[in-house]
């Protein structure tokens, strides 16, 4: 979730937590109470499904047009970006037609207008068409242990956001988590919609955290 934008917790923080197998106590600066345990995951861990919701706006994506598929091409455009310290979060490459494809990619949004500027120069080396920059999306994503062993999730995920008219432009996924690139107008739709199709409940204000 610390990867995904919550801002409860730093993500260098819970790395080195989980490198070093050190457990993390997480307690509220305003009250006192017991906090929450972030530590090795058990049994009961697996048993729930989507634990978390995140919704990051810090997001800003740009699509590097007509770029031609051959060995090498992605390597200069995230190279150059990479030189600059930029990191970059999801990328998606559409199939190849007539030896050209589109190339699009996610970074903070405060790197928007950086990265973009970047993969102008390079786009004469390259022999790409054009690059866009859209600073008005945000990633929502579902977090879970246990979606490592239960089917369906994504199609869950997906048909919600669907009977919202809420549409897709990127995914990403991993063992323990999907992201969903939509417009940054529907992010706060697209959360409810998930939190109520995932049996969130009045977990919200624990698990739903905004970036």
């Amino acid at each position: 979730m610390a990867s995904l934008g919550a801002k409860v917790l730093q993500t260098r923080s819970v790395e080195v937590g989980k490198i070093y197998d050190v457990s993390i106590l997480v307690k509220s600066t305003f009250q006192e109470g017991e906090g929450t345990l972030v530590t090795r995951e058990d049994a009961e861990v697996e048993k729930v499904v989507v634990s978390g919701l995140t919704l990051d706006k810090n997001q800003a994506r740009l699509t590097v047009l007509g770029v031609p598929d051959r060995p090498g091409v992605a390597a200069k455009i995230f190279g150059k970006v990479s030189d600059a310290y930029i990191v970059v979060d999801m990328i998606v490459q559409n199939v190849s037609e007539q030896e050209l494809t589109d190339i699009s990619f996610t970074v903070a949004r405060s790197d928007g207008k950086k990265a973009l500027s970047l993969v102008q120069e390079v786009l004469p080396e390259i022999g790409a068409r054009d690059v866009k920059l859209d600073a008005k999306i945000a990633k929502v994503s579902i977090i879970g242990a246990g979606m490592r062993s239960h089917s369906g999730i994504a199609t869950t995920m997906f048909a919600t956001l669907a009977r919202e008219n809420v549409n897709i432009l990127m995914i990403s996924t991993s063992e323990i988590k999907i992201s969903c690139v939509i417009d940054e107008k529907y992010g706060e739709l697209a959360v409810r919609a998930l939190h109520e199709a995932f049996g969130l409940g009045n977990r919200r204000d624990e698990e739903l955290s905004e970036a």
